[in-house]
């Protein structure tokens, strides 16, 4: 992977907060070529600076109005059973975003349901059904205080 530069870094803050933004307007406010921006932006992409070009969709807006933060334990903490582990979250539409973590907790997953019974079947079927999930704790979360994935660099 080639080290960013400045340039890199000026025209990543600027397509995390509108990856739309013609690359004229880029190069315009970091003061580049527009062929110049759009090179170092396949480049980016093609070594996975840039992992994905993406709409962020308000899960509200979807049917999915409850977001729901989990905290998972594990029976079993082999390598095979936190593989399954994963693959299993992966899988699950539900899971937004799974963390693989360190404490007392071995995952935590960021989830978006419809409602707490859409909730409790994920439950049965990821935690119950696995066999593998000594416990989990539950929080709703009230407010969306911050959405997003912009990294402050």
């Amino acid at each position: 992977m080639t080290a960013l530069d400045s340039f890199d870094i000026a025209i990543l803050r600027l397509i995390q907060h509108d990856n739309r933004l013609p690359q004229r307007e880029i190069g315009e406010a970091v003061n580049l070529s527009a062929p110049s921006v759009q090179r170092r932006i396949r480049r980016m992409e093609a070594e996975g600076v840039i992992a994905a070009n993406v709409a962020q969709v308000l899960p509200e807006a979807v049917g999915l109005p409850l977001t729901i933060i989990v905290e998972v334990e594990l029976l079993s903490e082999t390598p095979a059973h936190i593989d399954a582990a994963k693959q299993r979250f992966r899988a699950a539409p539900e899971v937004q975003q799974c963390h693989y973590v360190t404490g007392e907790a071995d995952f935590v997953l960021i989830l978006a349901v419809a409602s707490m019974s859409a909730y409790e079947e994920f439950t049965r079927r990821m935690f119950f059904e696995s066999g593998n999930v000594k416990k989990f704790r539950t929080l709703v979360s009230m407010d969306r205080v911050k959405y997003g994935t912009a990294l402050g660099f």
